[in-house]
C-alpha cells in the first residue's frame, strides 16, 4: 500500500465557526488552499457554480521528491473514476515545465457547461509508488436567480454558501409612509430550526420567503439526522456500486426474517424478474443479479420490505474508445478534396476533431464536414487552401491519432506542346497538346484574335488532350496559332504553313523524285522521334513521269500492308507512312524507294520511339531519425530515349492504402531524406522516374521502416554513497523515451584527467541505480550514465564534480516516528508492527530491550536491515505492554529511543452496587470500581433499571463517570433492580454488576379525581389568526381551546361544515387544533371558522384567508 503523506495543519490557525461569513468564490473559480503532503495548490473545498456556466480545478504537485511521474485520479463520490467520462462535457488537462527547475506537475479538469447533476463530492487523488495523497472537494449547483434586481436592497447573507434569501416585511406593503424603527438583524435559519414544522409557513410569511422549498431542503442538510435503526433489514445494501459495460453486477443485503417476500425498485419502478434481472433469496440473504449492464442500468435501486426500504445507486462505467484505424497524411494541390478517416472500437462513440490546438465544430459556414458511419469517422475538408496545412487530431476518451496535411499550388506541366503543321489546300489541319491536370480549360487563338467554333472549324477537350480542327484548309487560314489556358501565365504556339501546289509542264519521260524536308543519301540519315502510344504519319511528295512504284521497307523487310497498325497508304503524287500507336520495337531506319522507266531515287528515315522510362530498383531504407528516415534506389534500366529530369517520392503508413506526395518537383539525386515522420509507425516508401515523356510506374514499396531515435540522456544522476572501493549512483530514467522503449543503462568512469572511459556493468543495467565495485582508495572518480535502446547510446549524463573514492563516517540516529513518541496503544488480539528507520555509517548494530531486558525472541519478532529494524508481534497480549528501548551502535557511539506499548482490553464489571436511599419517586445508587480496569482508565458507566414485573431493562444513565447517581421518575407501588456496566477505551464490560438491593416507591395516599370540578364550558385560548399564503403553497392555520368533557370539534368554510375532502387536514393534539390546507389555489380563499361543542355549551372563532397568485406577487415586489 502507498504511504499516505500527512496533512500538515500551520500552527495558529482556527477553523471558522459556523456562524462565521466565509469569503465566497466567483463562479468557475478556485481559491487557494493551505499547502499539505503532496499538493501545492488543492482544488476549493466547497464551490458554488451556476448552471450552464464553466468551472475549472486545478491542482499542483511537487514531484521533486518522487523517484517517479505521478498518477493524477479524478472520482466522483467513492468510487466513480472521471476519466472514463471525458469528452464534451468534462475535459481533463495535464502539463509538465520542462524549461524551470522546479519539478511541478499541473492538472486541470474542467466541466464545460455545468448542469445540476453535476452538484455532489469531488476527490482528486495522487499516487507515486510508495506515497499518496487526496483532497476532497464539492460542487453545489444553483440557477439563476429571478429577483437579481433587489439584491443590493432585500438581500440577507447566512452560513450556507451563495444561498440569497430575498426578505419582504408585509408593513411595507402600505403605502403611506410611516416612520420606521430600526429592528435587529434575525437569523431566518435559526428560526426555522428551532421551529416546528406547522410553523414553517408562518415564518415565510411573515419574512417573505419566497423560496421555502429550497430553504427547507438546505435546512434538512444542515439537521443533524440521528441513524434510523431498522426493524427488517439486518445488513443494508452499500450505499454505491461501480461496474463497467457490459459486466454482471450483484446487490446484496440481508433481511431480518428470511421468508419474507421483497420487492426491488430502479428508479422507482418494480423490477421484474427477466434473463437481464435474476433475484434470488438464500436464507437471509437477498440479492439482485443484473447481467450485461448497460448505460441505461447507471440508475438508484430499492429494496423494500414492508413500509422499509434501503437504498443504493449502480453507476456504469463505459470502458474506454480506442483507435483502431489510424489516420493517414495528406498531400495536396490547392483546391482538392481531402478526407481524414479513422475507425474506432465501437459505434455511436463521441470523436473530437482538432486542428493544431483548436477544436473542430459542426457550424452552419464551417468549411469542415464531419462524417459518421458505423464505427468510421470521416473528417471532410471541400476545397484545401494553404491556410488549412498543419496538424490533425482525432481524440476519444481511449485513443488519439493525427495526421499531417500538405498542400500546394497548383502547378501546370506542358506533356506534348503544340507542333508546326504544313497542309495543302482541302486538307485537314490538327493541332493537339497535352497538359497535366485535366480540368483545365483554354482557349485558342489566330495572330492574337479569339478562335471561335463553326463548321469548317471545331475545338475539342478530352481529358488532358485540347484540340483544334481545320476541315478544308484555305491560304487565309495559314497563320500562328497560339493555345492560351484559363488561370495560368502560360502559352503554347505554332504555325500554320499553308502548301500551294504548282503545276508546271513536265516532259514525258522525268526521273522520279523523292521531296522531303531535307533529302540525303545513305550516308545522311533523317531522323523522326515519336513519343510511344502516338501515331506517326509520314506524307512524302512523289514526283516523276510516269508515277514511279514506291516501296517501303524497314531495313531489309519491306512494308506491303495497306491495312492494320503499320501500313502505306498511296495517293496521286503521295505516299503515306502509317504508324499507329507506336511502340519500342518500332524504332528503326526505315528506307523509300521509287522507280519507274526514267530512274529511280531513295530517302533512309530513321524513327526513333520515345516512352516514359522503367521504374526505378532497390529502393530501401538506409537509416532512421525520430521523425526521418533516409531512402536511396538505383535509376531504372531503361531511360525511355530521353533523359531523366529527376524522380517524385510517395510514402504511406503500413496498411493504408492512401499514397502522400513528397515532392511536385523533379528531385534530381538517387538518395532522399524523408521528413515530418511520426516516431513509432511503419512506414513504406516508393519512387517515380521522370523524363521529358512523362512519369514512369511506380517502383515496387521498400520494406517497411520505423522512425526511431534514441532516447535523451537520463537525469538526475546523483551519488548515494561511497566506501574505500565502491560508489553507488541513482539516476531518474530520461525524460523523452520514445517508441523504441528503454533496454537499459551502461555506466562508465574515468579517473580524473584521463580520456579514456572504462564501462563497469558487462551487462546492460535495467534499474535505476548500479554499486561500481573495485574502485581504487582515495582517486577522484569521474562517472557517466548512457540510455541504450534499439536505435542505440543516448547522450551521456555526468557528474558535475568527480567522486574521492573514502568511507564517510556517519553517526548513529533512530528517526522514531512521530506517533511513537507518545504512548502506543492496542487492543489485545491486535497486530502490531512498527517500522523504525536510522542510518548511520559503517552498518549500526540495533538491539531492543524490554523493560531492561533483552525482549523474548519467542513473544516479540524482531528484523533489521541496513535502514530500518522492525519489532512485530502477531496477536497483542496484556503481558507484551511496557517501555521497549532500541540501542544503536556503532563501535563506541550509540543512539537511544524508548517507545511505550500498552495492551488494553475491556473492563470487568462494577462491584458493590447498591441501593442507599429511597425517597418519593428517587432512589439512589452506589458502587465502586471494577478490579480488573482493563488496563486502560474507566472513562464511565452505563446504568439500566427494570421493574420485578416485568423484568425489562431501560438505560437510565450512559457515560456517567461518578461512581453514584439518581433514579428518578420511579412509578409509585413498584419494585426496582438496577445493573451497572463499567466502560473503558475498548467499549463496555461483558457483563453487568446487578444491586444487591431493590428499591420499593411505597404509595403515600389515594389520588381522588372529581369530574364534576374539572366541567367547563369549551372557551378557545388561542383565536385563528388572518393569513395571506401564495398559492400552490401548503399551508396550516390553528388555535387552542380547552374544555371538560372534551369538546367535539368542527372546521367550516364560509359557513358550511368541511366533510372528507382530501385536500384538507384536520389535527387535534391535547387541545392545539391545526387545519393543514394541501397547495391551495384561488377558489379557497375565504372565511374559515372552528367550532367546540360540549354538553356545557360551545365556543366558535373565524379568520380569513387570503390566496395571491404569482402575478399579484410581482406586482407587490414591484412597488417594494
Amino acid at each position: 500500500m502507498p504511504e499516505p503523506v500527512p496533512a500538515a495543519k500551520p500552527e495558529g490557525e482556527a477553523d471558522p465557526q459556523p456562524g462565521q461569513d466565509e469569503p465566497l468564490p466567483a463562479d468557475g473559480e478556485s481559491r487557494s488552499t493551505e499547502l499539505t503532503g503532496l499538493f501545492l495548490e488543492k482544488p476549493p473545498e466547497n464551490v458554488v457554480a451556476v448552471a450552464g456556466s464553466d468551472i475549472t480545478f486545478i491542482a499542483k504537485v511537487d514531484s521533486s521528491t518522487l523517484t517517479r511521474k505521478p498518477a493524477m485520479k479524478w472520482l466522483k463520490g467513492k468510487w466513480l473514476d472521471l476519466g472514463s467520462k471525458a469528452g464534451k462535457h468534462m475535459q481533463f488537462k495535464e502539463t509538465y515545465d520542462r524549461n524551470t527547475k522546479v519539478c511541478i506537475y499541473t492538472y486541470e479538469m474542467k466541466i464545460i457547461k455545468v448542469v445540476p447533476g453535476d452538484a455532489g463530492g469531488y476527490r482528486c487523488e495522487v499516487t507515486s509508488k510508495d506515497k499518496c495523497d487526496s483532497s476532497t472537494f464539492e460542487i453545489s449547483v444553483e440557477g439563476d436567480t429571478q429577483y437579481d434586481c433587489f439584491r443590493e436592497k432585500t438581500t440577507f447573507r447566512f452560513s450556507t454558501p451563495i444561498t440569497y434569501i430575498f426578505l419582504f416585511p408585509f408593513s411595507l406593503i402600505d403605502r403611506k409612509k410611516k416612520p420606521v424603527k430600526e429592528e435587529p438583524e434575525i437569523d431566518v435559519w435559526e428560526l426555522l430550526k428551532n421551529a416546528h414544522p406547522s410553523e414553517y409557513e408562518k415564518i415565510a410569511f411573515e419574512y417573505g420567503i419566497t423560496d421555502l422549498r429550497g430553504m427547507l431542503k438546505r435546512l434538512k442538510k444542515m439537521k443533524v439526522v440521528e441513524p434510523k435503526h431498522s426493524e427488517a433489514f439486518l445488513k443494508r445494501l452499500d450505499s454505491c456500486y461501480s461496474v463497467e459495460k457490459g459486466k454482471k453486477i450483484v446487490l446484496k443485503c440481508e433481511v431480518v426474517d428470511p421468508d419474507v417476500q421483497v420487492k426491488w425498485l430502479k428508479n422507482g419502478q418494480e423490477i421484474k424478474p427477466s434473463a437481464k434481472y435474476v433475484m434470488e433469496a438464500n436464507g437471509n440473504v437477498r440479492t439482485l443479479t443484473i447481467n450485461r449492464t448497460t448505460l441505461a442500468d447507471d440508475a438508484a435501486y430499492e429494496c423494500v420490505v414492508g413500509e422499509d426500504k434501503c437504498f443504493t445507486e449502480v453507476f456504469v462505467k463505459e470502458p474506454p474508445v480506442t483507435i483502431t484505424k489510424l489516420m493517414d497524411d495528406y498531400h495536396v494541390v490547392v483546391g482538392e478534396r481531402v478526407e481524414f478517416e479513422i475507425e474506432v472500437s465501437e459505434e455511436g462513440a463521441h470523436v473530437m476533431w482538432y486542428f493544431e490546438d483548436i477544436e473542430l465544430h459542426k457550424d452552419k459556414d464551417s468549411k469542415y464536414r464531419f462524417k459518421k458511419d458505423g464505427k468510421k469517422h470521416t473528417l471532410i475538408i471541400q476545397e484545401a487552401t494553404l491556410d488549412d496545412i498543419g496538424m490533425y487530431h482525432a481524440w476519444t476518451n481511449g485513443g488519439h491519432t493525427k495526421g499531417e496535411l500538405e498542400v500546394e499550388e497548383k502547378e501546370l506541366e506542358v506533356l506534348q506542346d503544340i507542333a508546326d503543321l504544313t497542309v495543302r489546300a482541302t486538307d485537314q489541319a490538327m493541332f493537339k497538346c497535352e497538359v497535366s491536370d485535366d480540368k483545365v480549360t483554354g482557349k485558342w487563338y489566330k495572330d492574337g484574335v479569339e478562335v471561335l467554333p463553326s463548321e469548317r472549324i471545331k475545338m475539342t477537350h478530352i481529358g488532358r488532350f485540347h484540340r483544334l480542327i481545320i476541315d478544308d484548309v484555305k491560304p487565309n487560314d495559314a497563320g500562328d496559332y497560339t493555345f492560351v489556358p484559363d488561370g495560368y501565365a502560360l502559352s503554347l504556339s505554332a504555325k500554320l504553313n499553308f502548301l500551294e501546289i504548282k503545276i508546271d509542264y513536265v516532259p514525258r519521260q522525268d526521273p522520279p523524285k523523292i521531296h522531303l524536308d531535307t533529302t540525303g543519301n545513305m550516308v545522311s540519315q533523317n531522323t523522326v522521334i515519336v513519343v510511344a502510344g502516338n501515331k506517326l504519319r509520314l506524307d512524302v511528295e512523289i514526283t516523276g513521269e510516269p508515277a514511279p512504284t514506291v516501296v517501303w521497307s524497314k531495313g531489309e523487310k519491306p512494308v506491303t500492308d495497306t491495312e492494320g497498325r503499320v501500313r502505306v497508304e498511296s495517293r496521286k503524287d503521295l505516299s503515306c507512312f502509317v504508324i499507329e500507336g507506336a511502340e519500342r520495337e518500332d524504332e528503326g531506319n526505315y528506307t523509300i524507294c521509287v522507280t519507274n522507266p526514267a530512274g529511280e531515287d531513295k530517302a533512309m528515315l530513321f524513327v526513333k520511339i520515345v516512352d516514359v522510362p522503367d521504374p526505378p530498383e532497390n529502393v530501401k531504407c538506409t537509416s532512421v531519425g525520430e521523425d526521418c528516415g533516409t531512402i536511396v534506389w538505383d535509376p531504372p534500366v531503361f531511360d525511355g530515349g530521353a533523359p531523366l529530369k529527376g524522380y517524385l517520392m510517395e510514402r504511406k503508413k503500413k496498411g493504408s492504402s492512401r499514397w502522400t506526395k513528397l515532392n511536385f518537383d523533379v528531385y534530381e539525386s538517387t538518395t532522399y531524406e524523408a521528413k515530418r515522420m511520426i516516431e513509432g509507425v511503419m512506414y513504406e516508401m516508393r519512387v517515380y522516374a521522370v523524363n521529358s515523356i512523362g512519369m514512369s510506374p511506380p517502383s515496387l514499396s521498400s520494406k517497411p521502416f520505423m522512425p526511431i531515435a534514441p532516447t535523451s540522456e537520463p537525469t538526475r544522476l546523483t551519488v548515494h554513497d561511497v566506501t574505500d572501493s565502491t560508489c553507488t549512483l541513482k539516476w531518474l530514467a530520461p525524460e523523452k523515451i520514445g517508441a523504441g522503449g528503454l533496454d537499459g543503462y551502461v555506466i562508465e568512469y574515468c579517473k580524473e584527467g584521463d580520456t579514456e572511459w572504462v564501462v563497469a556493468n558487462n551487462e546492460l543495467c535495467e534499474r535505476q541505480g548500479f554499486v561500481v565495485r573495485g574502485l581504487p582508495v582515495g582517486e577522484k572518480i569521474n562517472f557517466r550514465v548512457v540510455a541504450v535502446n534499439i536505435a542505440g547510446r543516448s547522450l551521456p549524463a555526468i557528474l558535475q564534480q568527480p567522486v574521492t573514492i573514502r568511507e564517510i563516517m556517519e553517526y548513529p540516529k533512530i528517526r522514531l516516528p512521530r506517533e511513537l513518541r507518545t504512548k502506543y496503544i492496542r487492543k489485545v488480539g491486535d497486530k502490531i508492527n512498527l517500522t523504525i528507520p536510522f542510518q548511520g555509517k559503517p552498518r549500526p548494530v540495533a538491539t531492543w530491550y524490554k523493560d531492561g531486558q533483552p525482549i523474548d525472541a519467542k513473544m516479540v519478532n524482531v528484523r533489521n536491515s541496513n535502514v530500518d529494524t522492525i519489532l512485530f508481534i502477531r496477536s497483542a497480549e496484556r503481558e507484551h505492554s511496557g517501555k521497549y528501548e532500541l540501542v544503536l551502535q556503532i563501535e563506541n557511539m550509540e543512539d537511544r529511543a524508548t517507545v511505550e506499548i500498552r495492551i488494553v482490553e475491556k473492563p470487568g464489571p462494577p462491584v458493590n452496587v447498591k441501593v442507599t436511599e429511597v425517597w418519593g419517586f428517587n432512589a439512589a445508587l452506589e458502587w465502586q470500581p471494577p478490579t480488573d480496569d482493563g488496563n486502560c482508565e474507566i472513562t464511565g458507566y452505563t446504568i439500566q433499571k427494570a421493574d420485578m414485573k416485568t423484568k425489562e431493562w431501560f438505560t437510565v444513565y450512559e457515560h456517567n463517570r461518578r461512581t453514584n447517581c439518581t433514579a428518578s421518575d420511579l412509578i409509585m407501588g413498584n419494585e426496582y433492580m438496577f445493573r451497572v456496566y463499567s466502560e473503558n477505551l475498548c467499549g463496555q464490560s461483558e457483563e453487568p454488576r446487578q444491586s444487591k438491593n431493590t428499591a420499593v416507591i411505597v404509595k403515600t395516599g389515594d389520588i381522588m379525581c372529581h369530574i364534576s370540578d374539572m366541567s367547563c364550558v369549551p372557551k378557545f385560548t388561542q383565536p385563528l389568526v388572518d393569513r395571506s399564503v401564495v398559492a400552490g403553497y401548503s399551508t396550516a392555520i390553528s388555535c387552542a381551546v380547552r374544555g371538560f368533557p372534551r369538546p367535539k370539534i368542527v372546521w367550516m368554510k364560509n359557513k358550511m361544515i368541511i366533510g372528507g375532502d382530501p385536500k384538507y387536514l384536520m389535527q387535534n393534539n391535547q387541545g392545539v387544533l391545526t387545519l393543514n390546507i394541501r397547495k391551495p389555489s384561488t377558489f379557497d380563499g375565504g372565511k374559515y371558522s372552528c367550532m367546540a361543542v360540549n354538553d356545557l355549551g360551545k365556543d366558535e372563532v373565524e379568520c380569513r384567508l387570503d390566496i395571491r397568485t404569482e402575478k399579484h406577487l410581482s406586482v407587490f415586489l414591484a412597488h417594494v
